[in-house]
């Protein structure tokens, strides 16, 4: 790994840290790849229970680098491709890497340090929860590049998580925010200063690991599967299920034990 660092910051949480600093982390082809093997990767390792994305140096990510000039062969499979097989080739590997952070089992909080604009909001987007910086910058831009804003999950996540109306503004103007305004339409979950981004997104993580490990995954799922339910009783049939099958991991009754003894839950591995 070259563009990214990943450390184990605490037992069973991973930090994935962006590292072209002097590029504001922007998405070159290596950075895109490494962070695709980087999630697909998670959903074998058991031993990492929450994940937090990050970026070196003053920014998260700023989106595609549109400095780094990318041909034919500059991605994987795309050797002696037309122009137009390689644009929607590199299109599909920028679309992979955000339904990889997106589906990964194991919870993703975003740290976001800096400016968050174009692939980069898009990154912070496919994560389960955004923590900000007070420096902290957010922008839907590929507009301004003369295209759609509508790209890489952008379109999906965004009405979802702020509604239709002010992510028709952000879309289609184009306009920055900074990190009040981000937490005000509930972009983010929280703002903190910038010296206290790493521990805040760190105490999040731990709480999430303090939970079972059953319990954490179905809850990722079902949270993001019923965002799409088609109506209350699809999702409460999902819910049903996942519920019924939690009464077999032992969980409920180490919870129960844990608590009239007034000590912590000691979960059984799944």
């Amino acid at each position: 790994m070259k563009t990214i660092v990943c450390n184990e910051i605490d037992p069973g949480i991973l930090e994935v840290r962006l590292n072209r600093p002097e590029r504001m982390n922007a998405l070159a082809p290596a950075l895109i790849g490494e962070l695709i093997e980087v999630f697909r990767g998670l959903q074998r390792d058991r031993s990492t229970r929450v994940v937090i994305v990050t970026g070196e140096g003053k920014g998260f990510c700023a989106g595609a680098d549109l400095q780094e000039h990318v041909a034919p062969g500059g991605i994987p499979g795309t050797e002696g491709m037309s122009p137009l097989g390689f644009v929607y080739k590199f299109q599909e590997y920028l679309a992979e890497l955000m339904l990889s952070i997106h589906e990964c089992d194991k919870p993703v909080i975003a740290a976001v340090n800096g400016a968050a604009v174009g692939g980069g909001l898009a990154i912070a987007l496919a994560c389960d929860m955004r923590i900000a910086s007070e420096r902290a910058r957010f922008g839907a831009v590929f507009i301004k590049t003369g295209l759609s804003n509508c790209d890489v999950g952008a379109s999906y996540f965004l009405p979802r998580l702020v509604g239709a109306s002010v992510a028709a503004d952000l879309m289609l103007t184009g306009r920055i925010i900074d990190a009040a305004e981000a937490r005000e339409i509930r972009l983010v979950s929280r703002v903190v200063a910038p010296e206290m981004l790493g521990e805040t997104a760190l105490q999040a993580a731990r709480a999430i690991r303090e939970n079972s490990e059953y319990g954490v995954w179905m809850t990722k799922k079902g949270l993001w599967a019923n965002v799409d339910a088609p109506s209350l009783r699809h999702a409460m049939e999902l819910e049903n299920r996942t519920q019924v099958l939690g009464t077999f991991t032992g969980c409920m009754e180490e919870a129960m034990q844990a608590f009239g003894s007034g000590r912590k839950p000691d979960w059984k591995p799944l």
